[in-house]
């Protein structure tokens, strides 16, 4: 039980625990859950540019087959939590192995609507079974690293999932305008199925021996199947580190969404870009900054927290891990959202342009979305956001719900995608109502905001972790 009177978590030396694997063995346990991280911003990020085929195809509107990605959003956020509560019972790698045929057969169901409810009915599916890559692979590298090398391997992960940030939006364009939205569908379907093909080949179960539901009971048939409740998850948020972490982190990211939802009604309209496949091209900056940035933030995070155990003579505070984010969230952030406000309402010309695009950069590095045209938020706000702010609270929930890291960071991403949400809606209204420097200038200001309550965090964390037991990472069990 915690208390306030021992409010520091200890950290182990290195055993077995991590020692299972070697470290070329890590590595390539960190490339597969990458490759199966990407699926999910694909999946996403090469829908919405289709869906003017779609609704061409089956005489729908594209206001109807909209609908279709906010159905998804459903999708990925029940998805997330149930392959994350599963995989504290049956073990990572069997989720993996049952989402992929959803993923599957999804695609191939997609693929062959000739109705709106076929397309929503399979959406569905296909959304569900991929929803799992985040939170599932988050664990996985908690299962499998220990404290000081978490931070830089969760950056890694993100990285490399974040890829497709960089590139699934031009992509789908293309397929698109060039190819066809079914072949894109069956495409993903292929990718699924080879992504279920590397797992059951060459990726071993990476939960500590034991420790699973399914190795606690004493009697269990050959094929066991339980009921695993997984709104569950949401009850870890009753931690107040938990839930401030969730809360700075949706204030944050709302500065992305206000650069990156309207993109087509003020970059697009200030500099006379009316070809989509031009302003998909503005979101390659943003992209390239969040493919860059998380390996840095992560690995700047973990030399934070060796750092602060020396000064402390091997004591850790797990809120040492957070005092990465200073120069992500005081400053890149705000400044960008704020500036490309300035810049789009009074620098015109290819010199505005060049500006916005380096703010698109800059804000990518310091906190990163999953982006495309508008219904962006529709899209893409359950997805983890990681880099200089969010690679370090990230690592953070890991570090302090290590035995429940995937539940944490599913159950974080859920609730943070209905405050986003929410937020991104006043979005165009509100660059219609008082114009885009004052919304980017009030954008910036939550992210402050929540760049505060990462420093209130970091001064009261421990405090803050005596208020409520939800089985905090400990000496005996980290």
């Amino acid at each position: 039980m915690v208390s306030e009177e021992s409010p520091l978590l200890a950290s182990t030396a290195p055993g077995a625990n991590y020692d299972r694997f070697s470290r070329d063995q890590k590595r390539w346990i960190v490339f597969i859950v990458s490759f199966a991280g990407l699926l999910p911003m694909f999946v996403s990020a090469t829908f919405v540019p289709s869906i003017p085929q779609i609704a061409k195809d089956l005489d729908s509107t594209h206001a109807t087959v909209s609908l279709t990605v906010s159905l998804s959003i459903l999708a990925t956020a029940v998805g997330s939590l149930v392959w994350a509560a599963y995989s504290s019972f049956y073990g990572r790698r069997l989720m993996y192995l049952w989402g992929m045929p959803f993923l599957c057969v999804g695609s191939c169901g997609v693929a062959m609507s000739t109705s709106l409810r076929n397309l929503l009915f399979w959406r569905f599916v296909q959304t569900f079974g991929c929803s799992g890559g985040i939170p599932l692979g988050a664990g996985v590298i908690g299962d499998i690293y220990k404290l000081e090398e978490r931070g830089s391997a969760i950056g890694v992960f993100f990285g490399a999932a974040l890829f497709g940030v960089a590139v699934a939006p031009f992509l789908g364009g293309a397929a698109a305008q060039y190819w066809s939205w079914r072949n894109l569908q069956y495409s993903i379907g292929v990718w699924g199925l080879l992504e279920m093909v590397l797992i059951y080949v060459s990726f071993a179960e990476t939960s500590r021996p034991g420790t699973l539901g399914i190795d606690k009971l004493t009697r269990r048939r050959w094929i066991h199947i339980t009921w695993v409740n997984p709104l569950s998850s949401l009850w870890l948020l009753r931690s107040p580190n938990l839930f401030a972490g969730m809360v700075a982190q949706a204030f944050l990211l709302t500065s992305d969404y206000v650069l990156l939802v309207p993109m087509a009604y003020t970059i697009g309209i200030r500099y006379g870009i009316a070809n989509e496949a031009i302003i998909g091209a503005c979101f390659l900056p943003n992209g390239l900054g969040n493919f860059l940035a998380s390996p840095i933030a992560g690995h700047l995070s973990d030399i934070v927290v060796r750092r602060w155990r020396e000064k402390r003579k091997g004591v850790w505070f797990p809120e040492d891990r957070l005092r990465a984010t200073w120069i992500g969230g005081l400053f890149m952030v705000p400044l960008s959202v704020g500036a490309s406000g300035l810049i789009t309402t009074y620098v015109g010309g290819p010199i505005g342009l060049s500006l916005n695009l380096l703010c698109l950069f800059v804000n990518g590095m310091g906190a990163s979305p999953f982006s495309y045209v508008f219904p962006l938020r529709d899209v893409i706000y359950w997805i983890l956001q990681v880099d200089f702010v969010l690679s370090p609270i990230a690592s953070y929930n890991v570090d302090i719900m290590h035995s429940r890291s995937a539940e944490a960071t599913a159950a974080s991403a859920a609730i943070r995608s209905l405050i986003i949400s929410a937020a991104t809606a006043l979005v165009i209204p509100s660059i219609e109502l008082i114009g885009v420097a004052w919304t980017n200038i009030i954008a910036a200001i939550f992210a402050l905001t929540g760049q505060g309550i990462i420093f209130l965090m970091i001064r009261y964390g421990d405090r803050m972790r005596a208020v409520v037991d939800v089985g905090y990472t400990t000496e005996e069990n980290d």
